[in-house]
């Protein structure tokens, strides 16, 4: 039995709180939140045995095995960094942190201590994304040419909420944007040239952002995030004989439509069982209970890289967050 606990209590912690109920193995025994009462009513809510009150009292708590950190990503470096001391296992919603620095010093005091740790870019468990990273490898496509993806909300959001303060790392890029950014990086990695454009709002952040990613091998990515309105959240794969379509939403799609060039689409249905975020969860346990220290899907490296190029279209538009 892995014993999680979950750091903080907003939305996105009751979404995984509730597909934790649907992996083999795994069990919810604390909640740490920055108030009793928050703890308390998110742990009765979801079952959880215990609640504290700060982050620091859940991290002590030896009973626990892993925790899942669900705070606003300003949070997350001062959050994880808190587990790690205490030797805890550590899963940290996406993005990592707000910056390539503050991401280093996690991954630094990880390994420094032997402890694992894994961004939760459940995109890159996903089944089905995964079995479309198979096909490409196996020359389904050929060469892929280009990566197309998108992701916009409509809102509105009010000045202090995380989409647009900035003291709570604020912006469609990160919020948003690393999707379409990880997607490209799983299928092309690194590229050799960034070219980036934004609307910026009136608290300095990002509103409706471009990016284009150039390889050498003569691919590119096109890809735009935004928070001004709802975009189709689909994604495109162009290889050299074929391509590969993502319907909406492409970082858990319900079906992926493969053309070969000739002959007709295959469709490969997805298993929509739960919100997708049992499989980042089961990928955690697999590797503790194999004692890795960070997941062959989604490693410490690409979490840099993804920061790195975040930080890269951030210098570009003008966004800074220190």
């Amino acid at each position: 039995m892995t014993r999680w606990g979950i750091l903080a209590t907003g939305h996105i912690a009751g979404r995984f709180a509730e597909d934790l109920r649907l992996v083999p193995g795994a069990e919810l025994v604390a909640v740490g939140s920055r108030t009793p009462d928050g703890a308390r009513r998110f742990a009765d809510k979801h079952g959880a045995k215990r609640a504290y009150g700060s982050w620091a009292e859940l991290a002590a708590d030896d009973e626990v095995d892993v925790i899942y950190v669900a705070t606003p990503h300003a949070a997350h470096h001062e959050a994880t960094m808190t587990c790690l001391a205490a030797g805890r296992a550590v899963l940290v919603e996406k993005p990592f942190t707000l910056d390539l620095a503050d991401s280093v010093e996690l991954v630094e005091a990880a390994r420094s201590r032997g402890v694992f740790l894994m961004e939760a870019m459940w995109m890159r468990t996903n089944p089905l994304v995964l079995r479309v990273v198979e096909l490409i490898a196996e020359g389904a496509i050929g060469e892929v040419t280009s990566v197309q993806a998108d992701f916009g909300v409509a809102g509105p959001f009010p000045p202090e909420s995380r989409m647009r303060a900035r003291a709570l790392g604020g912006g469609a890029l990160l919020d948003v944007g690393v999707y379409p950014v990880s997607l490209a990086h799983l299928l092309l990695g690194v590229p050799q040239h960034v070219r980036a454009w934004a609307k910026i709002g009136p608290e300095g952040v990002d509103e409706n952002t471009g990016m284009i990613f150039g390889y050498d091998s003569g691919a590119l990515a096109t890809l735009s995030c935004g928070m001004v309105g709802a975009t189709p959240l689909a994604a495109s794969i162009t290889g050299t004989t074929g391509r590969i379509d993502l319907p909406a939403p492409f970082f858990r799609p319900p079906s992926a439509t493969l053309y070969r060039g000739v002959g007709e689409p295959e469709t490969i249905p997805a298993d929509l069982t739960g919100g997708g975020y049992q499989h980042e969860a089961a990928e955690v346990q697999r590797c503790l209970a194999e004692g890795l220290t960070e997941s062959p899907l989604v490693p410490h490296a690409t979490t840099l890289e993804v920061m790195g190029l975040l930080d890269a279209v951030r210098e570009q538009i003008g966004v800074h967050y220190r």
